[in-house]
């Protein structure tokens, strides 16, 4: 069954963490399971349920899973209409879309799976290297004419501002309308360069002089070669992003969590979607850590564990 690949920079942490389970027994029961399972939703989420399920394959080939990184949001509106077992999600379920799901009989089970660093990229010679939170909001509110990097301070450059971001479907660009920028539209500005595929942003922003965007901290890192990352002042001084940084909670307000949610009855009917969820989250620290996400804490993990769990119960 035709998958999409994740990025080849996550190829040598996956096959190496494939020898370590193996050369520890991980993974979950269930090697003689078969089936199909469909996931769709967060391209942030995207490389651990893709790493996830390569993982899977090498002890459960007959578990086929299709992972497609629609966005959050047109994620779940595959999963509330039954299309999909899983949805990857960048935010949590709002209510409008849970209310779909109800509507169509979708009972579903919300997994934090990681932390992520939602960053704010530049052009790699770009003579700006924090923003104040005012300022990116200053950039990207719904009513911004910023397009000049003076504009937001006077010791910036004279430079024209290329804006990249996710589009209206992503989870992405739902967290810093709601939760950053909260404005109540829940919107950014409109006159930017949108791409579900954050590959795409990474090419406009890198071949941009002037050029900025935001996307997760996985694909920063996979291109810190050819993208700086702007560090935030929250108050308290410029705080760069990282996994040290986003855990210890000093990365505000751009640390957020991750999740899958699960289709109950998919779960508890569906062998192929419980082996597939069962090893996601068993092995879900390495999972993590393999996909260069943050992983969760012990009572975040725990909350993980136990909501799996009551699954069914």
């Amino acid at each position: 069954m035709k998958r999409t690949s994740y990025s080849r920079a996550l190829v040598p942490a996956v096959a190496a963490l494939a020898l370590a389970l193996t050369a520890c027994g991980g993974g979950a029961a269930g090697g003689g399971a078969s089936g199909t399972v469909a996931v769709d939703g967060s391209s942030t989420v995207f490389p651990m349920s893709n790493a996830a399920y390569e993982l899977l394959s090498e002890e459960s080939p007959g578990v086929q899973v299709t992972v497609g990184a629609s966005g959050t949001g047109g994620g779940f509106e595959k999963f509330c209409s039954g299309e999909t077992d899983i949805s990857d999600a960048s935010r949590p379920i709002k209510d409008e879309e849970a209310e779909v799901c109800k509507k169509n009989d979708v009972e579903f089970t919300e997994l934090q799976v990681a932390t992520d660093a939602l960053t704010i990229v530049a052009h790699k010679d770009l003579a700006v290297d924090c923003l104040t939170t005012d300022q990116l909001i200053k950039l990207w509110g719904p009513n911004s004419k910023v397009d000049n990097w003076k504009q937001l301070d006077p010791s910036f450059p004279d430079q024209e501002i290329k804006l990249f971001g996710p589009g209206t479907d992503s989870g992405t660009y739902d967290y810093l309308a709601a939760d950053v920028i909260a404005d109540e539209s829940e919107s950014t500005r409109k006159d930017y360069e949108a791409s579900e595929d954050d590959n795409v942003l990474v090419q406009g922003v890198s071949g941009t002089p002037g050029g900025t965007g935001y996307f997760g901290y996985t694909y920063f890192e996979e291109n810190a070669d050819s993208l700086k990352a702007l560090a935030i002042d929250d108050g308290d001084g410029c705080v760069e992003p990282s996994a040290e940084t986003a855990q210890a909670g000093e990365y505000t307000p751009l640390a957020r969590p991750l999740f899958i949610y699960t289709n109950n009855a998919k779960y508890t009917g569906n062998e192929a979607v419980a082996t597939y969820t069962d090893f996601y989250i068993e092995n879900l620290e390495a999972i993590a850590e393999a996909a260069q996400y943050i992983p969760l804490s012990e009572d975040q993990y725990a909350e993980t564990q136990s909501a799996l769990e009551g699954i069914g119960s």
